[in-house]
């Protein structure tokens, strides 16, 4: 689908909800000289004086803009901060343009705005760490809508981005997984190791890991424990107990929240991120217990999962996490999503099992090996992202430019290309 402007799909005839009057007598009343932090805490101290309808006006406003991204079938919105230029920016089939149609927003409008949206807890946090990750539900159209939302500081003002979480999860199946692979990710067939998902921002991980746990939930009894900064899907348990904590919320932290789930009776821990290396480490720990654990990083390769998680640690450790790693991981999938030919988005991906040759080349510190394992390793469903790519472009879903551009090793695709021809 096109994402020009005259593409822009219908949206109900109503008009944006009026800034609240109140509120900008609040900005103009506040001194150019008070400036960053202290201006958003300001603001948000004046803020919470005036009458709850002044708040309810802003968040009105909010809804306005998160019901026009639903209609247009967006994936993000941001605003706030000077960088936006006053507009609503949001992300539509991959691309990201500014709105005018839903209304212009001055620094000032979008911390007022964005603050409309926060409760005590998350400002204190905002404040200590200048960014909070939160989630945030709506009513649209009878049903509960789930957003991610990040607000963080941008040249002394707030700014703000949310993004729409699925009401279901995709069917398992519908990735396109090998069932070898399928075999490893559930729990009915291989009951511990470290799977990691892996991939940019906006490349599908979460919606992935839903995906494994929601068939999960439908096939095997187990106690699931879900880490999340947010949380973003919410789990009904079925045929698993399923219990989401929100790191901020429920538990101070990722690290945190993995050691206290060995306390919980847990056969499955979700962790939403391994971003630090006290989160790596309690990772491979949990791991390295019998549980069977999940979880992400932003790396585009398998190779470069392994040799991130090596590298995040201590010097002094890494010999020991390597050993470690090697005999708690199990798979890795790396994610790209890509431009369909005729509009959205298809999924390419790279899938490494860790076979008993991997484990090898993972101990001696010979990672450069794996790629050419996984390049050789489809009759177990392993596949390089430049083999999945190519896939792609010769079911006609994607076009050559596009599959050059997502390549990690483009010679390694030309070289596809090149066998097919001949």
């Amino acid at each position: 689908m096109s994402t020009s402007p005259s593409a822009i799909r219908s949206s109900k005839a109503r008009s944006v909800p009026p800034f609240p009057e109140a509120a900008r007598e609040l900005i103009t009343k506040l001194s150019p000289r008070v400036t960053g932090l202290e201006r958003v805490q300001h603001q948000a101290a004046e803020l919470i004086r005036l009458p709850e309808a002044v708040r309810g006006g802003l968040e009105a406003i909010m809804h306005f803009l998160l019901e026009f991204m639903l209609e247009q079938e967006a994936s993000d919105l941001d605003l706030g901060g000077r960088a936006a230029n006053g507009y609503v920016w949001y992300r539509i089939h991959g691309a990201k343009r500014p709105h005018p149609e839903v209304g212009r927003y001055d620094p000032d409008e979008a911390n007022l705005l964005i603050l409309a949206l926060t409760t005590d807890r998350i400002r204190e946090r905002l404040y200590e760490r200048l960014s909070v990750d939160f989630s945030y539900e709506l009513v649209y159209q009878g049903r509960r809508r789930r957003f991610r939302a990040t607000a963080y500081l941008e040249d002394g003002y707030l700014a703000l981005n949310m993004r729409a979480l699925p009401e279901q999860v995709r069917p398992l199946d519908s990735l396109g997984f090998h069932p070898n692979i399928v075999r490893h990710l559930m729990f009915e067939y291989v009951r511990d190791g470290l799977t990691l998902v892996t991939g940019v921002t906006g490349s599908g991980k979460s919606t992935t890991l839903d995906a494994i746990i929601e068939a999960t939930n439908q096939l095997s009894e187990a106690h699931v424990i879900i880490l999340g900064a947010p949380v973003e899907y919410v789990h009904t348990s079925k045929r698993c107990l399923i219990r989401h904590r929100e790191v901020g919320r429920d538990v101070h932290s990722f690290k945190e929240g993995t050691i206290q789930a060995l306390r919980q009776d847990p056969d499955i821990i979700v962790i939403g991120e391994m971003r630090d290396p006290d989160t790596i480490m309690a990772a491979l720990e949990v791991t390295d217990s019998g549980h069977k654990v999940f979880s992400t990083l932003h790396t585009s390769s398998a190779v470069e999962s392994i040799d991130r998680i090596i590298a995040e640690c201590p010097v002094e450790e890494q010999e020991r996490v390597r050993h470690r790693l090697a005999d708690v991981l199990r798979v890795v999938i790396s994610q790209k999503l890509c431009p369909r030919i005729g509009g959205g988005r298809v999924l390419a991906k790279e899938v490494l099992l860790v076979t008993p040759s991997v484990r090898a080349a993972i101990k001696n510190n010979n990672t450069a090996e794996i790629y050419q394992m996984i390049w050789e390793g489809g009759s177990l469903g392993m596949i390089t992202m430049e083999q999945d790519l190519f896939r792609l472009y010769r079911a006609r879903q994607i076009t050559w430019e596009t599959a050059m551009n997502f390549a990690n090793n483009k010679r390694r695709l030309q070289q596809l290309l090149q066998q097919a021809e001949g």
